[in-house]
C-alpha cells in the first residue's frame, strides 16, 4: 500500500520472501554455513525444504521439478565443493532446456581475489553452461535479481540461472519492496507464418512432425493432437520426449532417439515437409547429424522454437516460426486441411511401422527377461505413472517398449547423465504424491546418486526403484566390445546387495532373479507404502534387446 513503511529485512529474508512471491513449490538443498541466513529464513516460510545427500542429486531434483512443472526448480548449495558437485544438475538443465535456479553460498565480499576458503568465480565456472550467472552484492537488490532470475530461466529457450550469495550480504539489512510475481512470457506466431505453414501442409504428400524441447503443457499436447488429426500428420517425439504425444494414438510414428526405428529414419529422410516443434534435433535425435544436412537440409524444414537464436543455428529452415510450443499449438487450432489431403494414409502407415518395431519382444540370455518385466508394467500400471531414468543400455527397454500416454510422465536427461533417475524420481514423487513413480536405473548408474535413496526415505517419498544389475558399465562395455573386442578394461563392477542396502534405510526391498517373480514383488512393494527397491539380477550377456555381449564381440572380431 502506498505510503506504508517497509520493514527492514536481511538479505536472506528478502530472498525467501521473493521465492514465496514467485510461487516456489519447494527448495532442494544441501546445507552449508555460507548461506545460514537463508536457511534461518526458510524456518518460518511456507516453502517446503528437501534436504538432499549430495549437491548433484539436489540439482537434479530441482531440474526434474522444472521439467515436469514448467516452473523453475530451486536448488541451494554451499560454495566451492558444493557448487562443483551441483554442476552436474546444471548441465542437465542446460542441455534439456529446463528452467532452474541454483543459489550458491559465497565468501564474504571483502575477501575476494585472495583465494579465500572455497572461493570460486562462478561467472567463469558456469558462464558457458547457464543462461545467466550473477552475484548479488547488495541486499537491497535481492528482489530485483530473483525476479530477473525467474524470467531468464523461463523465457525463450529455458535453462539454468546461477546466483551467488555473499555470506555478509545475506545478513545485511535493507528495506525494499518485492516486485509482482513472475509470469510466463509467450512468443506468439504471426498470422502470415501460420498461413504459410497451412499452404505447405496442403502441398505435402510425405510430411512428418517431430516434437521436442520444453515450454509444453498438457493443453498444448492436446491441441497439437487435434491439429495432427485434422491433417493426418505422422508425429514422432524427439529423444526422451515421448510424453509429448500419446504413443498409442493412430498418428504416432515413434521416437527419434538412439537406435531409431530404421523405417522412421527413412521416413524423415524422404519427407517433403519436416515440422520440428520445440526441439533442436541435436546429436542424439539427428543420428549424429545425419538425418538432415547442415546447414541446408534436403527436406523442407519448418522449425518452431521459442528462442530466435535457435532458428537457423544448425539447420537453415525453409520457414522459421519464432514461438513457444504452447503458443504455436494454440495458433495451430485455427489451421484447416483441404478437402483432399495429399498425405492421406501416411500417418496410419507410420503408426503401423511403430507398433511393429516396438511390439517385438526379444528373448535375451538369462532367467530374468526384461521383455517380461515390460509386459507386466504395460499391463498393470496406470497411464499417469511417471517414469524416470538416467543413462545406460537398460533404458532402452523403457524407451522402446513402454507406451507413454500422457504429458508429464517422463523425466529423463537428453544430456545422457548417469545417476539422474533416482533423484528425478524423488522430485517427481514430491511434486505428484498421488501418482506412481518408477525409476529405471542400472547398477552403475544408480551408484552415482544412491545416497539420494536416503532422501526418499526421509521425505517418505514412496518411489519404486528398479535396479537393473548386470555387473557392468553396460553401455561402455558394449562400445568397448565393438571397437576393442575381448579387451575388457575398467567396465566390470563388484556391487553391493542393493536390497540389503535399501532395507538398512527402512525401505521395502526384494531381489528378483526370474521374470515370474517381478509382478508379485512389485505389488508387495506397492502395498508396503514405503520407498521400495527391487534388485533385478540380469545376465551380463543380455547387454541389449537385439544382441548379446558375445554376439557383439564375435561380430567385431569377424571384421
Amino acid at each position: 500500500m502506498a505510503g506504508m513503511k517497509i520493514k527492514p529485512k536481511t538479505g536472506g529474508q528478502l530472498l525467501v520472501d521473493a521465492l514465496e512471491v514467485h510461487g516456489a513449490d519447494r527448495v532442494f538443498c544441501v546445507p552449508g554455513e555460507s548461506y545460514l541466513a537463508v536457511l534461518d529464513a526458510l524456518h518460518d516460510a511456507d516453502v517446503p525444504v528437501t534436504v538432499c545427500r549430495q549437491e548433484g542429486g539436489a540439482a537434479m531434483m530441482a531440474e526434474t521439478h522444472g521439467k515436469l512443472t514448467g516452473r523453475p526448480g530451486i536448488c541451494m548449495v554451499t560454495r566451492g565443493p558444493g557448487a562443483t558437485n551441483a554442476a552436474a544438475g546444471v548441465h542437465v538443465a542446460a542441455q534439456d532446456s529446463t528452467p532452474m535456479i541454483l543459489f550458491i553460498g559465497q565468501i564474504e565480499r571483502g575477501m575476494r581475489e585472495r583465494e579465500a576458503f572455497q572461493e570460486v568465480d562462478y561467472r567463469q565456472m558456469f558462464g558457458g553452461m547457464a543462461k545467466w550467472v550473477a552475484e548479488i552484492d547488495h541486499a537491497d537488490r535481492v528482489p530485483e535479481f530473483i525476479s530477473r532470475a525467474y524470467h531468464a530461466a523461463t523465457s525463450g529457450r529455458p535453462g539454468p540461472v546461477v546466483l551467488a550469495l555473499p555470506e555478509d550480504m545475506l545478513v545485511e539489512v535493507a528495506a525494499v519492496p518485492q516486485p509482482a510475481p513472475w509470469s510466463q512470457i509467450e512468443t506468439q506466431p504471426g498470422l502470415n507464418v501460420m498461413a504459410d505453414l497451412q499452404k505447405r501442409l496442403w502441398a505435402a504428400s510425405r510430411p512428418i512432425a517431430i516434437l521436442g524441447g520444453s515450454r509444453w503443457s498438457e493443453e498444448a499436447v492436446a491441441a497439437f493432437t487435434r491439429f495432427a488429426e485434422r491433417f493426418e500428420l505422422p508425429v514422432a517425439c524427439s529423444f526422451r520426449r515421448q510424453m509429448l504425444f500419446d504413443n498409442l494414438h493412430p498418428n504416432y510414428a515413434g521416437d527419434v532417439g538412439i537406435a531409431i526405428n530404421p523405417k522412421l529414419a527413412d521416413r524423415i529422410r524422404n519427407s517433403d515437409l519436416v515440422l520440428l516443434v520445440g526441439g533442436r534435433l541435436s546429436e542424439m535425435p539427428s543420428q549424429s547429424y545425419s538425418l538432415l544436412k547442415i546447414p541446408e537440409p534436403d527436406q523442407p524444414l519448418v522449425h518452431v522454437h521459442p528462442d530466435a537464436e535457435e532458428l537457423g543455428r544448425v539447420y537453415r529452415p525453409s520457414l522459421a516460426i519464432h514461438a513457444s510450443p504452447t503458443a504455436f499449438c494454440k495458433a495451430a487450432e485455427g489451421l484447416q486441411p483441404p478437402r483432399e489431403l495429399k498425405s492421406a494414409g501416411v500417418a496410419a502407415k507410420a503408426h503401423a511401422d511403430y507398433l511393429e518395431w516396438s511390439g517385438t519382444r526379444p528373448q535375451t540370455p538369462g532367467h530374468l527377461q526384461m521383455a517380461g518385466v515390460m509386459d507386466w508394467i504395460e499391463a498393470s500400471l496406470p497411464d499417469d505413472t511417471i517414469f524416470t531414468n538416467g543413462a545406460g543400455n537398460y533404458a532402452t527397454w523403457l524407451h522402446r517398449f513402454h507406451r507413454f500416454r500422457k504429458y508429464a510422465t517422463q523425466a529423463a536427461p537428453t544430456s545422457g547423465s548417469m545417476g539422474y533417475g533416482l533423484p528425478a524420481a524423488v522430485a517427481a514423487k514430491l511434486a505428484f504424491p498421488d501418482r506412481t513413480v518408477v525409476c529405471f536405473a542400472g547398477d552403475g548408474c544408480v551408484q552415482m546418486t544412491m545416497q539420494e535413496f536416503g532422501t526418499a526415505c526421509q521425505e517418505g517419498a514412496a518411489i519404486m526403484l528398479l535396479v537393473i544389475d548386470n555387473g557392468l558399465f553396460g553401455t561402455i562395455r558394449m562400445h568397448q566390445e565393438k571397437i576393442y573386442p575381448g579387451r575388457v578394461s575398467a567396465t566390470n563392477l563388484v556391487n553391493p546387495d542393493f536390497a540389503m542396502l535399501a532395507r538398512s534405510y527402512g525401505a521395502h526391498a526384494e531381489t528378483i532373479e526370474t521374470t515370474e517373480d517381478f509382478g508379485p514383488a512389485f505389488e508387495r512393494a506397492q502395498r508396503s507404502g514405503k520407498p521400495a527397491l527391487l534388485h533385478l539380477i540380469l545376465d551380463p550377456e543380455a547387454i541389449t534387446p537385439s544382441a548379446s555381449l558375445s554376439q557383439i564381440r564375435s561380430a567385431a572380431e569377424a571384421r
